[in-house]
């Protein structure tokens, strides 16, 4: 088993298909996606009291701060980018066909990590197994992915997080 980290990445969606750039964006391959890049920040008001999942407690009405969602989410702006899920083979983590993932490439992937990569040239999104040479599925009904001898494995990036609507947007 060969892991390369791809450096640019070569995809943006674990769909099939391919994000195309607008007409006006110069680049000699208009089909290669660009880093993740946070032009405007986007502070919302973050509260130091907990929301309680169980029982309702009183709100304190106490403001903590501001939270930027870009630098809260995206640790790395220039080694990020966003793909859509598809499939239900990480629904037990709670990733879902549509959720929004940020994948960053500057991550040295680690046993456990979710990841998206390349298997042979097959693109997927799975935790990375490598203490057995397979990546795993996060639902019974998928087997794991098992990484034969000689078989090329290019980690595209891991995913640092997973954002899913709980209403239709």
């Amino acid at each position: 088993m060969q892991i390369t980290p791809i450096h640019p990445v070569e995809a943006i969606r674990l769909t099939a298909g391919v994000t195309r750039r607008s007409e006006d964006e110069s680049s000699e391959d208009p089909y290669r996606p660009t880093a993740f890049r946070p032009e405007v920040s986007l502070k919302l008001p973050l509260y130091a009291s907990r929301v309680a999942a169980g029982f309702p407690s009183p709100a304190d009405d106490y403001l903590e701060g501001e939270l930027d969602l870009n630098k809260y989410l995206i640790a790395h702006p220039s080694a990020t980018y966003l793909a859509r899920a598809d499939g239900d083979s990480l629904l037990n983590l709670g990733i879902r066909t549509g959720d929004l993932l940020i994948v960053d490439r500057s991550l040295t992937p680690r046993e456990g990590d979710v990841v998206v990569a390349a298997v042979d040239g097959q693109l997927c999104c799975k935790i990375l197994d490598l203490a057995n040479h397979q990546l795993l599925s996060a639902n019974d009904s998928y087997p794991p992915i098992v990484l034969a001898p000689g078989s090329q494995l290019d980690i595209e990036g891991v995913v640092v997080h997973a954002v899913h609507h709980l209403r239709g947007a």
